[in-house]
């Protein structure tokens, strides 16, 4: 797994204290938000609300505010100008940073997104300055268990179209092509795997070892304050560096 993706499975683990819930559940309804203005209001047409209300429940987030959620997206009482950007940077040790956003006032969010990066040693580029290095792909992390069949969770996923499962020692990681993400997670579940997390990622080429500890803890405290903005929906970066750092860095924020 790289860097950035055992970064997130720890931030994941992490318990959200009751006093950011109310911003997780601001970042899931901005999510749907966006998927059904995109995409239509019936999640059976259209794969991207599906996705963002599936993750939405289990982060907790309230029927009641999925419904609303959707109601403003498809354009009904109080709709919303939210809009989805994407902004890019470099971060410390020239770690390519891409940021999803979703915003109803893109000046603000790219004003606060600025400020970041320089403040942690991080710069903002311009549109495409990095994005060239990530490619979207599907990421099912599963809940590793003494019941599950790997060897019979392998041959179902790969039957559904599934590139890799990885070890990842405390879980399993599937991944799969954006087009076969949803056979994939059908496949998992009739094997009997308990998955933790799906999304479609956007997943570096190529990572970069971090080897300095300072210029590590810089880095990971620049995406920690990114992830936190109400605005901010995913934070991608092409880094890689020791379990370690991550686990001591990661009590750190």
């Amino acid at each position: 797994m790289s860097g950035h993706s055992k970064w997130a499975t720890i931030k994941r683990q992490k318990a959200v204290v009751d006093a950011k819930r109310g911003v997780v559940y601001a970042k899931m309804a901005r999510e749907i938000i966006v998927a059904a203005k995109l995409g239509g209001p019936d999640p059976q047409a259209n794969f991207r609300l599906r996705t963002a209300i599936e993750r939405a429940k289990a982060e907790g987030v309230p029927n009641d505010n999925i419904d609303r959620a959707i109601e403003k997206g498809s354009g009904g009482a109080g709709a919303s100008d939210v809009e989805e950007l994407t902004y890019e940077g470099y971060g410390p040790g020239g770690i390519a940073i891409l940021v999803k956003c979703a915003t109803d006032n893109r000046h603000r969010t790219a004003g606060d997104l600025r400020f970041y990066f320089s403040k942690n040693g991080g710069n903002m580029g311009e549109s495409g300055c990095v994005s060239w290095m990530f490619k979207e792909r599907g990421e099912i992390i599963i809940a590793k268990e003494q019941k599950l069949d790997e060897d019979e969770l392998l041959l179902k996923i790969s039957d559904a179209g599934a590139d890799d499962l990885l070890d990842q020692e405390d879980c399993l990681l599937a991944i799969s092509s954006p087009s076969n993400f949803e056979h994939v997670q059908k496949a998992c579940r009739e094997a009997g795997a308990r998955i933790e997390s799906a999304d479609l990622v956007m997943s570096p080429d190529n990572t970069v070892e971090v080897t300095e500890k300072n210029t590590a803890r810089s880095l990971l405290k620049l995406i920690d304050t990114l992830e936190n903005h109400d605005d901010v929906q995913h934070v991608y970066a092409n880094f890689d560096m020791s379990a370690e750092w991550l686990e001591e860095f990661g009590r750190e924020n």
